[in-house]
């Protein structure tokens, strides 16, 4: 198992009780620029935040992930066909899918490797799209107390890949030509106690406890608070979604 996969299956029932949910408005989008619904991938799933909406959509949706603990902390995969699974190996048949997806992941495996192996699972013409968001937009002060955690208290403790990220995969070239994705964003209502269980979730949080034997969010605590106000006051949370999607196979003639 790799890093990044222990990393997210130490805290997998954090992961899943605090990750952001993503827009339907996107899944309705994939659906609509797939050559057919018959069956869809979700590729790192997590906790299946990615999979489940997809069930609207697709007759069959398969969901894989290099951490099983990842998969048994989700807390609903029902009608979802679930597997562990390197990225850049699936056991599934050529030419078998419709979409291939990939949430807030790509950047640990971004490897020519990886993407032949989307072009081999997707039928001529079939969808990939990967996406991701970085930090989140709350309101002046409390963006600058949560921006400066991240790039200067965990700075040196993001795993590699995590530039890709801040970038909004614009360095990620892949073989295939990109295609444009409306702006969709993730946007929720919270209080400070989901805040911090969702901060709980990064994985430079967890590298740093690992590294000095101590969890640095009791430490960002007093600042959040004085930035937040009531910790029970709902306040709005914004994420802007960056894609990487396009059609790796061409359509038939």
């Amino acid at each position: 198992m790799s890093e990044i996969a222990r990393l997210f299956g130490n805290r997998a029932g954090a992961y899943a009780s605090f990750r952001p949910q993503y827009p339907q408005a996107l899944f309705d989008w994939l659906a609509i620029n797939s050559p057919g619904q018959d069956r869809a991938l979700d590729i790192a799933c997590g906790n299946g935040q990615a999979s489940r909406p997809l069930l609207k959509h697709f007759r069959q949706v398969l969901a894989c992930d290099a951490s099983p603990e990842q998969l048994r902390a989700a807390p609903d995969l029902q009608g979802i066909d679930c597997f562990a699974s390197d990225a850049t190996a699936q056991p599934l048949a050529d030419a078998s899918l419709d979409l291939i997806v990939v949430a807030q992941a790509l950047h640990w495996f971004a490897t020519p490797a990886f993407f032949a192996e989307t072009g081999r699972l997707l039928r001529p013409g079939g969808l990939f799209c990967a996406w991701c968001y970085s930090l989140l937009s709350i309101d002046e002060a409390l963006d600058a107390v949560i921006g400066d955690f991240y790039r200067n208290t965990l700075g040196g403790y993001w795993p590699l890949g995590r530039a890709s990220v801040d970038a909004g995969y614009k360095d990620i070239q892949p073989p295939f030509a990109r295609v444009e994705v409306p702006a969709f964003a993730i946007e929720q209502e919270w209080d400070l106690e989901q805040l911090l269980g969702y901060l709980g979730t990064w994985s430079a949080v967890q590298k740093l406890e690992q590294a000095s034997g101590r969890d640095p969010l009791p430490e960002l605590l007093p600042r959040l608070r004085q930035a937040w106000g009531d910790g029970q006051r709902k306040r709005f949370v914004r994420w802007p979604l960056h894609f990487l999607a396009g059609f790796p196979t061409p359509p038939r003639p």
